[in-house]
């Protein structure tokens, strides 16, 4: 297989890892929403407990524990090994939705991360079964919230929702490549991630 061809899809999969997506999530509101309108000191703080507890401490967790376990980074990849990472970030994201109540946050951006939590949840009940891809569950995460956000907020979300598609195809092509995932595996992710991410902004 073409050596180029690896490469990017391992930095396509580095760069849309599916803890990154409520940071994201929260950036594009903060700047594309009347939320742009908020001190920065609110918008540095929100953004920085979501870093904290949806990104910095579960990797931490995770690499002391398989530190302790003598495992290789590569371990984790195996669908037995991943029960326990999967309950760390859902826990992290649980305690981290718990925090930003007290910052009395509308629905519509705590709504992130209760998407993040079902897709979570629901990757961890699937995976006693199923690798499914959670790579493309955040990135349909994405497509769902941002559908969500059209109708909350009444635009057209044609042009973004081109992009996020986009992306979404890459990082399955890109698991695919790294044959991390099949085609079933890697679909079934994506509209996972679409249906979690919609349920999560709008109930």
């Amino acid at each position: 297989m073409n050596r180029t061809l690896l490469i990017g899809a391992r930095w396509l999969s580095n760069i849309f890892r599916p803890e990154f997506m409520p940071v994201v999530g929260f950036v594009a509101l903060f700047l594309f929403t009347y939320l742009n309108l908020l001190p920065w000191a609110y918008k540095l703080a929100v953004l920085f407990l979501i870093f904290l507890g949806t990104i910095l401490l579960p990797r931490w967790t995770i690499f002391f524990w398989r530190r302790s376990r003598g495992w290789e980074a590569h371990l984790l990849r195996l669908r037995q090994n991943r029960y326990f990472p999967y309950l760390i970030y859902f826990l992290f994201y649980a305690f981290t939705l718990h925090i930003l109540s007290r910052f009395h946050l509308p629905h519509y951006m705590s709504g992130i991360l209760v998407g993040a939590l079902l897709v979570q949840g629901s990757c961890a009940f699937i995976n006693h079964w199923w690798k499914i891809s959670i790579h493309c569950a955040g990135a349909g995460g994405v497509i769902g919230a941002l559908s969500a956000y059209s109708f909350l907020f009444v635009f057209n979300p044609i042009g973004w929702l081109c992009l996020c598609i986009l992306i979404a195809g890459l990082v399955g092509s890109s698991r695919m490549l790294l044959r991390q995932h099949d085609l079933w595996q890697v679909t079934a992710g994506t509209l996972l991630g679409v249906v979690c991410g919609f349920v999560g902004i709008l109930i």
